[in-house]
């Protein structure tokens, strides 16, 4: 009787010890299930180019993303160089099975090398319906065009973004730089890297700044679809 008695309460103590350490280790199944992957498609200025890894605009954002208590991982699709056909041809492999939703922050090294805005917008829209057949919301990030080819070029190709987000009914970001551009001229260079292309920390936590609410929106617009 003794040795039952015993056994019964180490079993109902061994439970009571699982049943913490899942809650711990873990985390509850809410917590999880409130979980959200996002993809952020894009170049050198999403990869991070010239930064260590925790720098880069993606860590960095997670990071504030995660100190406001939004529980969101951001995966970095950037890649230096990459055109809109580049993000276009590997947009499959990127897409595993845990992507909530995608940003979609390409155009940038097109318009650098005066690529023809129609195949840049005709390659996003590419993109977009893929990830729209996916169910997957979109926020598309634009980029301010260089006056190097005149102001038809610069005018067609920075209203590819509104189009697009017109036609998909998406959510825009219009500039991913606008908030280094906006600051006084004398103050440019103190945000970016020698190669004055590139933002440096403190460029890219001005952008931070910048797009947080609105990569806040695109999250709530992926919790309303869950």
């Amino acid at each position: 009787m003794l040795y039952g008695f015993i056994s019964l309460r180490y079993n109902k103590l061994i439970g009571m010890v699982l049943v913490l350490f899942s809650l711990t280790v873990g985390g509850s199944s809410s917590e999880q299930s409130n979980h959200l992957t996002i993809l952020i498609i894009g170049d050198s200025l999403v990869q991070g180019f010239g930064l260590a890894q925790k720098d880069g605009l993606v860590n960095q954002l997670e990071s504030n993303l995660m100190n406001k208590g939004i529980n969101v991982g951001l995966v970095n699709g950037g890649v230096s160089g990459d055109t809109t056909a580049g993000g276009l041809s590997r947009l499959e492999w990127s897409l595993t099975d845990d992507i909530d939703g995608v940003v979609v922050a390409l155009g940038a090294n097109d318009m650098l090398r005066g690529l023809p805005p129609k195949h840049t917008k005709n390659n996003l829209s590419q993109i977009i319906q893929k990830l729209t057949d996916r169910n997957l919301p979109v926020l598309l990030v634009g980029i301010r065009s260089i006056e190097n080819y005149g102001k038809d070029y610069k005018l067609e190709f920075e209203n590819i973004y509104a189009d697009l987000t017109d036609e998909f009914e998406l959510i825009l970001y219009p500039d991913l730089l606008s908030p280094i551009l906006d600051q006084d001229n004398a103050q440019l260079e103190k945000y970016y890297q020698a190669d004055k292309i590139h933002p440096n920390v403190d460029g890219v936590l001005l952008i931070v700044k910048g797009i947080t609410p609105v990569l806040i929106e695109l999250i709530e617009v992926i919790k309303s679809k869950n």
